[in-house]
Order: structure tokens, then sequence, then C-alpha cells
């Protein structure tokens, strides 16, 4: 049997002298393994490069075999962004994080879609720093997928719209400010781009510059989706986050990131 689709490439391994297990996020069939023959030529290990986009074509005798992939390329993604330090992290975070997390051969086609649309984003140059804005929001789209969806519309407590502040570790639901204030060092922070106040109380801010604070409401993002990540999906496994994500995370969090390529 065999099919098509358009896929992501996730991970790239050895196996044997020159055949390669790759490891794609496809469109329709979900995250997807296979053999490349001869993946290790130069031509094949630059198609293979976490992140790429790729049309795929998999064979198989069975269904359940492990079965052969025949790759054409779309999209250069590493390659485009391998002046970037950062955006790179970024790439490799959100493929580690799709092959860790999502069960293989079962579609998400919204996850796929929120992939290719973090890929186009990593291209637009204007956004700036504010591109990882759009990564915190595929790994809340991720979540939701796997049935862990955030409630960040309204306050848990009260029901409020207003000054969302933080985000609950235990229900995953918003907090108003002046409901959280008082336990405002066990809550987490609801960033500002995904509908909360940003800065929190604590966080002195008046000595924020916007370059700062724009630092801060995204390291905030990073932190809401990983500890929702390691407690609903990774740690049930017995897991931790990804290498590659703790390193983004590692990266961006350093005070020189916006002298950084982005």
């Amino acid at each position: 049997m065999d099919w098509q689709d358009d896929g992501i490439i996730l991970s790239a391994r050895r196996h044997g002298e020159s055949g390669v297990i790759a490891v794609l996020l496809t469109e329709n069939h979900g995250r997807h393994a296979g053999m490349v023959r001869g993946g290790t030529s130069a031509t094949k290990r630059g198609i293979l490069q976490p992140g790429n986009r790729v049309r795929a074509e998999w064979r198989g005798r069975l269904a359940e075999h492990l079965g052969a992939f025949a790759l054409d390329p779309m999209v250069a993604t590493a390659a485009q962004v391998m002046d970037s330090p950062l955006k790179l992290a970024g790439l490799s975070a959100a493929a580690a994080v799709a092959e860790q997390s999502l069960p293989e051969r079962e579609p998400h086609p919204r996850v796929y879609d929120g992939f290719a649309a973090l890929i186009t984003t990593l291209g637009m140059e204007e956004l700036g720093i504010a591109w990882v804005a759009a990564y915190v929001r595929w790994e809340l789209g991720l979540l939701a997928d796997l049935g862990f969806g955030l409630e960040l519309e309204s306050c848990a407590a009260t029901g409020t719209v207003e000054q969302l502040s933080y985000v609950s570790p235990r229900s995953g639901r918003a907090v108003s400010r002046s409901a959280g204030a008082p336990y405002h060092d066990k809550l987490l922070c609801l960033p500002k781009f995904l509908g909360g106040t940003g800065l929190a109380v604590g966080d002195g801010q008046q000595d924020f510059d916007e370059d700062a604070k724009l630092r801060h409401d995204l390291a905030a993002g990073l932190a809401l989706t990983g500890y929702f990540l390691e407690t609903h999906v990774f740690g049930v496994h017995g897991q931790t986050s990804p290498p590659a994500r703790a390193r983004f995370v590692e990266r961006f969090n350093r005070s020189d990131t916006i002298s950084w390529g982005v």
C-alpha cells in the first residue's frame, strides 16, 4: 500500500550504512516514520533537516510496517533560518515537541497547520523577536488538540473578563489580578499577547522598558506552555521536556537575546 501527503521533517537518524529513518508530521497521516534509502547522501541530508517541508510518498507492504519514504523538498526552512540561532532553536524545539508528544500515525491536522503557520511566521523579519508568541500559540494549540486546552477567556474565581493576570497551574484557567493577588507567587503569569495584563503584581512594572516588557511577556508564555506540557503530556509518561525545547528556552532567556539575529 502507499499514500502521498505533505509533511514536516521532525527528525532523522542513521540506519545501516546509508539509510536514514525519518520521522515526519504529515497533514493527514499524523506523526509517521519511514526509511529513506540513501538518506546519508549530501543532497538528502539537506532535505532531512528538522522543520523542512516536504512532499512525501510512503510505501509499505502492510500498513503496520515501517515502510519507505520518497521525499521531494518544498520549503527549506532550516536553511532559511540558519543565520538566526534563536529561530533555529525554536524550529528544532517545535519539531522535538511534536515528535515526543503526538501519538504515532494519529492525524492531527490542526497541529500540522499550526506548525506550517509557525514556519511562515519565522520568515517574517518585520516581527523581530515577537515571532516567539506564534511558537507559544502553537504549543497551546497542541495542548488543546491533545485534550489539555487552557481556558483563558474569563476568571475562574469571579467570572470577570477584566484584568486577567494569572493562570492556575491546577485548573489551567485564567485568574483575575484581584482574585489572584494573594496567591501570585503560586500562579503562572498570563501574557499580554494571550489576553492577559502581562506583568503581574510584584514584577516592578516601572522598572521595565518596552523591550524588557516584551521579553518578560514571551518568557512567561514559554513558561506557561512548558508547565502544562511537562505536567499533562510528558510527565504522565515519565518523560521530561525534550532537550531541544530546554535549549530554546535557555537561549531565549539569555539577557542578550535582542542582540542576536531573530
